[in-house]
């Protein structure tokens, strides 16, 4: 595992993360992840009516479409977050787009929600033998503005929420133009009442989260957790990647475009899940952002979260990163 986590990094990254997932796929179809996974020694918890072997996830990015759940489900995870989605397939922003940053644990990525659509995610959700939590992290298209945004976020939850375990409201990524602007009240408010009114119809019962931004300032981060509890929303996902690359060593990544994520992100992102703990302690919380070691996870924990996610510590340092961090 070593050998090959090390021929993966040098090749192009967007190459490496498919070659790696696709390998992961292979191996389970051949019965061989077994050799490579160790015992996880799990810790049951409920959550929002969902029952976790345990609180370690995945998050959002890493299996856009749900192909990769059942050979990911089987390297330990308590849950698996897939998407983002959106309603219409989209090839995302120009290449190259996703770098890494191997000697500071980091990753800056400008994807822009790539992803093969609604449609194909929900074929997936419907055939899986993951026996695990599944949530899905739905989004607007590159193209749509102003209510049509509004409409994609309706449509995706529309056709996900019968085959999620929870859904994610994603409004953070700063990959696609304008995005984060749905952070203000007056957008919040709106997309809010959209989704309560659809999930009424519905008649959902299954959590909703919002992702947050780490680039929002404490006054507006407070002002979101207030509107956060007095609507249909469960919880908070604290937090999405950064666009403060001045976080690296490395000056040449600066003027950088995409997000950042990885280590450099922790503290900027253990900062906003702590507030927003203090502000609201009973809120559910999934916490994501730099958690690349058994000490970063258990910050985490201790940060108020209720559940954790990882990404770039998973790309960094390949499956074996669940065992250390879970046992």
């Amino acid at each position: 595992m070593k050998l090959a986590l090390s021929l993966l990094k040098t090749l192009p990254a967007e190459l490496a993360h498919s070659l790696a997932l696709n390998g992961l796929k292979l191996l389970d179809k051949f019965g061989l992840l077994s050799f490579i996974v160790k015992e996880i020694k799990n810790n049951e918890l409920d959550l929002l009516g969902m029952k976790f072997k345990n609180n370690l996830g995945t998050a959002a990015g890493l299996d856009k479409n749900g192909d990769y759940i059942n050979s990911l489900g089987k390297l330990g995870f308590g849950f698996l977050e897939v998407g983002t989605v959106t309603p219409l397939p989209q090839t995302g922003n120009e290449k190259p787009r996703l770098f890494r940053v191997f000697n500071e644990n980091a990753i800056i990525n400008r994807m822009g929600f790539n992803n093969k659509g609604v449609d194909h995610l929900v074929k997936n959700l419907k055939t899986h033998k993951y026996n695990g939590i599944v949530g899905v992290n739905i989004g607007a298209n590159k193209t749509s503005e102003g209510e049509k945004r509004i409409e994609d976020y309706l449509s995706c939850f529309r056709k996900v929420y019968e085959y999620a375990d929870y859904i994610v409201v994603n409004i953070s990524s700063p990959n696609t133009k304008n995005l984060r602007e749905l952070h203000s009240a007056d957008q919040l408010n709106r997309l809010f009442s959209a989704i309560s009114k659809l999930s009424v119809e519905l008649d959902n019962t299954k959590p909703i989260f919002l992702k947050i931004s780490p680039d929002e300032n404490d006054e507006s981060l407070k002002q979101i957790v207030e509107m956060v509890e007095n609507s249909i929303f469960s919880g908070l996902i604290a937090t999405n990647t950064t666009i403060d690359k001045t976080l690296l060593k490395h000056s040449k990544y600066h003027n950088f475009d995409g997000g950042l994520s990885g280590a450099p992100l922790f503290n900027k992102s253990n900062q906003k899940l702590e507030l927003i703990n203090t502000i609201a302690e009973d809120m559910p919380l999934i916490a994501v952002g730099g958690v690349i070691n058994k000490e970063t996870y258990s910050k985490k924990l201790e940060s108020g979260a209720d559940l954790v996610q990882i990404y770039t510590g998973f790309i960094i340092k390949g499956p074996s990163i669940v065992s250390e961090i879970l046992n």
